[in-house]
């Protein structure tokens, strides 16, 4: 990997979930619970169909939420609240990364399609906080989730964030189309790559990535 691919870059936008913690920590998995018994009762259904939809909609829409917002009028607040409320043990803290983040040039922010305050609580336990200058969640999109390039549009104008001296590093593969096309260097993190010509990079250990870039 040519750290000159990176030459031109002075704003870093990280992923949260599975993207600045590994997937083996499997934080996520008490989420999808959680996203599922929210759906079970204020839809009531039973648990084989919430967890259905709570797939479908993820896929169709980019969050579960955006699905449960358009077929079912849910107030976003609430759920928010609801699914995130977590235990974070399973979080270990990360000094090498928070130091590898730090000392990248520029601007360095986290855009999750979770929720801003929850994020702040995830790089709390993996003591990344003060490696990020801003953290923006979906609520800052108007709760218009990724991929959707509109969501992109209004967080990177909210923090004044130029794409096109930008890079995105993320788990989700779909959710680095609308960054590459606005210009951004786009880094795929996650165990397998996924070939796609929206992604210039791929990598399975983020510390070991932002090492070469030094």
């Amino acid at each position: 990997m040519p750290r000159s691919a990176f030459s031109h870059v002075r704003n870093w936008v990280f992923d949260l979930d599975n993207t600045l913690y590994p997937p083996a920590m499997r934080l996520f998995d008490q989420i999808e619970v959680k996203m599922t018994d929210f759906v079970m009762r204020r839809l009531g259904v039973g648990r084989a169909r919430a967890d259905q939809l709570r797939k479908d909609y993820w896929a169709q829409y980019g969050t579960t939420l955006a699905g449960l917002m358009h077929h079912h009028g849910i107030a976003p607040e609430d759920y928010l609240l609801e699914v995130h409320d977590i235990s974070f043990d399973a979080l270990e803290p990360d000094p090498h990364l928070s130091d590898l983040i730090s000392q990248l040039p520029g601007r360095k922010i986290v855009y999750t399609n979770g929720s801003a305050p929850y994020a702040a609580q995830v790089l709390k336990a993996r003591g990344l906080e003060a490696a990020f200058d801003a953290i923006y969640g979906v609520e800052n999109a108007g709760y218009a989730p990724k991929p959707g390039r509109a969501a992109f549009e209004k967080v990177f104008a909210l923090d004044g964030l130029d794409p096109e001296t930008g890079a995105m590093f993320e788990d989700d593969a779909r959710n680095l189309a609308a960054p590459h096309a606005m210009g951004m260097r786009t880094v795929h993190v996650a165990p397998a790559p996924e070939p796609a010509d929206h992604i210039h990079h791929h990598t399975d250990d983020l510390t070991g990535f932002l090492r070469a870039l030094r």
